[in-house]
């Protein structure tokens, strides 16, 4: 994970499902950003495919159309450099002749054309239930073999599978065509500065590393609370819901960077083999450890930010009688040495008040007892807490004394702040990862093993779910902080949410 400056290999991109919502407003401006930081090569051309048919021509005005639209102060001169190496064939995805045939011809066009070398990578924006057939259509028209010093490499986008089942079926789906070093599965949430920031705050600072267990912690918090609803998703998401959207990729990935062990090195499969223990280590739920360890919830009609809004089964495409949950909350334990006896709380939600993803490390209390003849009634506890979305940074929080002649406590903050350090760095948080994908380091994206180890831990809370409806849906108000029963998750525990707003 070098943050030395590389300019990736020479090589051709190709997207599927380019006439897309995630291409139009993530692709090519997380693309024009790392162009403007002179991250790509000269030698790269980017080729569209989709079931739309269009020209060339047609397809990058609506490109540059895009860009003038989603990047912030563009330029013309990087926009006339992408319009000069950018391709588009469409058709039917099943015909493995005609669309794949054209679009085998049209890499070896462009190839030529702009002296790239046989250096592809495939980006799968396309619903899941594509994945495999459209690798499998790539792989038999020659275009997925790597030889001669060239490289092959396929991004999937989340979610991969929906349940364990369907992620192992997947999994050896695609590693009978390719090798598991060519698949890149995707989580844009790593490619966040915060997130990746985790583990040079925790490993490359020698004051934290130390305290960093269960000696000195007492819990751990991670929240991912969004303000809008389902918007338009309804019909995805009505048949996923918050914990199979939520959990098992972004929400366990940021558990395995807070709990794992030092790696041996940052590169990829020793990060991955260290994330790896900890989903492995994360103990697995009883049916009845999951109606003590494990809440959902389904948010009503309620206000948020002054303005009333409608119940989850009032949005469009929701079934009048939803059972579908759009918050979950996790008790999660951890049976290994650093973190015997440490809750991880894990939280995920729609309609809360306010947008914010968090992880809260809550440390143990001092001692009462030098302050028993002072003013103090109790002691904070220490708080780190590590801010990813929407303002990125951390915060100490600590006591000190209030000035004046008596010992009295106050609440300090101390705040790093990216935009104030750094100043504004423009991201989609797909850069690092698409420039990764291209230098060929997979340290951010998931392992076969990694993705059906964390379906194995919601499995049995998904099992239970689905075995007992929720019969008190919905049952709480847009607008607030989720269902009482998470604040008993913790309640019951003797502690409660931070609830950062």
């Amino acid at each position: 994970m070098s943050e030395n400056h590389k300019t990736a290999d020479p090589c051709v991109m190709v997207i599927f499902g380019a006439t897309g919502d995630l291409t139009k407003r993530k692709l090519f401006p997380a693309l024009y950003n790392l162009a403007k930081q002179d991250f790509l090569p000269h030698g790269f051309a980017i080729i569209g495919v989709g079931r739309q048919e269009m020209t060339s021509e047609e397809f990058r005005a609506s490109m540059i159309a895009n860009l003038r639209e989603f990047v912030s102060k563009p330029n013309d001169k990087i926009i006339n450099w992408f319009e000069e190496r950018t391709y588009y064939t469409g058709g039917d995805f099943d015909d493995d002749k005609k669309l794949f045939g054209d679009l085998r011809a049209l890499i070896g066009d462009v190839t030529t054309a702009h002296q790239i070398p046989d250096n592809y990578f495939f980006y799968l924006a396309t619903p899941p239930s594509l994945f495999a057939n459209v690798t499998q259509k790539v792989v038999k028209n020659g275009l997925g073999k790597e030889e001669n010093g060239n490289w092959r490499r396929f991004i999937y986008e989340k979610p991969f599978g929906h349940d364990l089942e369907s992620a192992e079926k997947l999994n050896a789906s695609l590693l009978k065509l390719v090798k598991e070093k060519q698949i890149y599965r995707i989580d844009h949430y790593l490619g966040k500065e915060t997130v990746q920031n985790i583990l040079v705050f925790r490993f490359g600072n020698s004051i934290f590393e130390p305290i960093w267990n269960r000696n000195f912690i007492d819990h751990v918090q991670i929240t991912v609370a969004e303000k809008l609803g389902v918007e338009l998703r309804g019909g995805y998401y009505d048949s996923a819901g918050a914990l199979r959207d939520m959990i098992p990729n972004h929400i366990l990935q940021l558990v395995t960077l807070t709990a794992m062990e030092p790696p041996v090195s940052f590169e990829a499969d020793s990060v991955r083999d260290e994330q790896a223990k900890i989903l492995q280590a994360i103990q697995p739920y009883s049916p009845e450890g999951v109606l003590q360890c494990a809440v959902r919830g389904q948010y009503g009609a309620g206000k948020v930010d002054d303005k009333k809004v409608d119940g989850y089964r009032g949005e469009p495409n929701v079934a009048a009688f939803s059972n579908t949950e759009t918050f979950a909350a996790l008790k999660l334990a951890i049976d290994n040495w650093r973190w015997a006896d440490v809750p991880f709380y894990i939280r995920t939600g729609k309609r809360m008040p306010a947008r914010h993803s968090s992880i809260v490390i809550h440390f143990k209390k001092a001692p009462f007892m030098l302050f028993r003849e002072t003013g103090v009634e109790r002691l904070r506890t220490n708080r780190i807490v590590i801010h990813i979305q929407p303002d990125e940074g951390i915060t100490l929080h600590f006591g000190a004394k209030i000035p004046g002649p008596i010992v009295n406590m106050g609440a300090v903050d101390m705040d790093f702040n990216y935009l104030d350090h750094f100043g504004e760095q423009v991201s989609t948080g797909y850069e690092r990862l698409l420039y990764d994908c291209m230098i060929g380091d997979a340290t951010l994206f998931q392992r076969a093993d990694m993705v059906e180890a964390s379906w194995r831990i919601v499995e049995p809370v998904l099992d239970v779910w689905k075995a007992l409806p929720a019969r008190d849906f919905p049952n709480y108000a847009a607008g607030s902080w989720g269902p009482n029963e998470s604040d008993q998750l913790l309640e019951r525990d003797g502690r409660s949410w931070k609830n950062l707003t």
